[in-house]
């Protein structure tokens, strides 16, 4: 067995990827020899700057209200740590450590970027604590964006405790004054949305040959429409279908489709776009100075700022979020279709025994109803809201609430891999009441895998109450290849 590939932390080069494997696979880490000299640097520029008796927020004075206060005569030592277990107020169930582990390796990599001021044995330590998997606590509720404070409030203190780590003037503000808890969170909940939008690729096509819809859709003169992820999805789809009847003269019922079917690969594309941007404004925030103050080693300057501000990824969130509510209500809308006897030309609710009155999957319907309308309240954009702008003697007064926005995308993609879990569902008994229609490639593979899964509904049967296993097959990613 091969040793575990080493995430290396400069500080400007970590990828959404490498995060994914930090936090999921347990990949190690280490800094890099040049992210610890840049470190070693930067604390000189600040202990310089404030020997010559420049004031620097965090380090010579105290914070938020209390900034006039001077620290000068004060145990520098206690006054760090208590800055950290004061901003312990969050609350909820712990998060995942998935979760844990991702906003160590962005506070890693934040610490070795040589911005902060920060020893490297800081910077060491959080290494330490990926590498060596400690169990460490975050309390979800509680940040307003601009710097995960409270989040990391929890770890931080939780990590200083562990090991009696007495931290020196300006490591307690580094610790919790930036947005390692949000950027992970945006991280991950960006790359189960990656493998959410290629299944549900896969459900659309299905869809398309169970409804005997039109292919002209896929045309490759939609290039004349040139955005790069209406391209992709057609182009995907086209892939998938492959070899499928539906390509074939006479097998499309209709000239011109539901919507949901019609403009299938433009909601997709628009979500897909949304995405592509988002992951830019991702893979900047990745490797971003987030800190304030903030240490310039080029310009042997130590400057107040307000880089914490996650405005930049708070709105990109919002933006994803919008365009996956289309995506997740067509899906919904493309199973009803399939479920209606009017629309799709075959038994109500997909039944091989209407005449008895059994209504096979109608209820589908409700779920998936139910469902899509939860995620698309998760949709409304958060990144603009602000409660009371009277915090700390109205300093503090705009937030960005990247961590809920963030949030409530992972809880949207988790609704969503429920709904495309009824869709394959449905889509393959569909196919099973066409007897003899020719599967496309891609579309053939999907089919066996939930055939292999979920067997048909035959006369007589009830629906499979629990599609669990299906479920968990397109959370794992089994069906985005397809």
């Amino acid at each position: 067995m091969g040793l575990d590939v080493t995430v290396r932390l400069d500080g400007r080069s970590l990828t959404i990827a490498e995060l994914v494997r930090v936090a999921r696979d347990g990949e190690s880490v280490e800094l890099a020899a040049e992210a610890i000299v840049q470190m070693e640097h930067s604390r000189e520029v600040m202990v310089a700057a404030a020997a010559g008796g420049q004031s620097i927020y965090g380090f010579t004075t105290a914070v938020g209200a209390l900034k006039y206060v001077n620290l000068e005569g004060s145990d520098i030592h206690q006054f760090n740590r208590t800055m950290v277990i004061n901003c312990r107020t969050g609350h909820g169930e712990p998060v995942a450590q998935e979760v844990v582990r991702g906003t160590l390796l962005r506070l890693a990599n934040h610490l070795a970027r040589g911005v902060t001021g920060v020893r490297p044995e800081l910077a060491q330590l959080v290494v330490r604590a990926i590498n060596e998997k400690w169990d460490l606590p975050i309390r979800p509720l509680g940040s307003v964006g601009q710097a995960d404070l409270t989040p990391l409030g929890d770890l931080a203190g939780a990590l200083i405790d562990r090991e009696s780590f007495r931290l020196e003037g300006g490591e307690g503000l580094a610790l919790i004054s930036n947005n390692a808890y949000s950027t992970a969170q945006a991280a991950l909940a960006f790359a189960d949305l990656e493998s959410l939008a290629d299944t549900l690729d896969v459900a659309g096509a299905l869809e398309l040959e169970a409804f005997l819809a039109n292919p002209s859709i896929l045309h490759e003169a939609l290039a004349e429409r040139p955005y790069p992820g209406l391209q992709k999805t057609a182009a995907r789809l086209r892939e998938l279908l492959a070899g499928s009847a539906l390509w074939n003269q006479g097998v499309p019922r209709y000239l011109q489709d539901p919507l949901t079917f019609r403009c299938l690969p433009q909601v997709h594309g628009a979500m897909r776009d949304a995405l592509s941007f988002a992951s830019h404004q991702l893979a900047i925030e990745l490797n971003a100075a987030q800190s304030n103050p903030l240490v310039s080693v080029a310009h042997q300057q130590v400057i107040a700022n307000g880089s914490f501000d996650s405005l930049p990824l708070a709105a990109a969130l919002d933006f994803v979020r919008i365009s996956l509510a289309p995506v997740l209500i067509s899906a919904n809308e493309r199973m009803m279709k399939l479920l209606n006897g009017s629309s799709s030309g075959l038994e109500p609710g997909l039944t091989t025994e209407h005449h008895l009155g059994h209504d096979g999957y109608t209820e589908y319907g409700v779920a998936g109803q139910s469902i899509v309308s939860e995620a698309c309240l998760l949709a409304a954009p958060v990144s603009f809201q602000l409660v009371s702008s009277s915090q700390s003697e109205g300093i503090e007064d705009r937030t960005a609430l990247t961590s809920l926005s963030a949030r409530r995308l992972a809880e949207m993609v988790r609704l969503g891999e429920y709904v495309v879990a009824m869709e394959l569902v449905a889509a393959s008994q569909a196919i099973d009441l066409r007897p003899g229609l020719q599967l496309g490639t891609g579309t053939q593979v999907a089919y066996d895998q939930v055939r292999a899964t979920i067997p048909a509904l035959l006369a007589g049967e009830a629906v499979p109450i629990e599609i669990d296993a299906v479920i968990e097959q397109v959370r794992l990613g089994h069906y985005r290849q397809a």
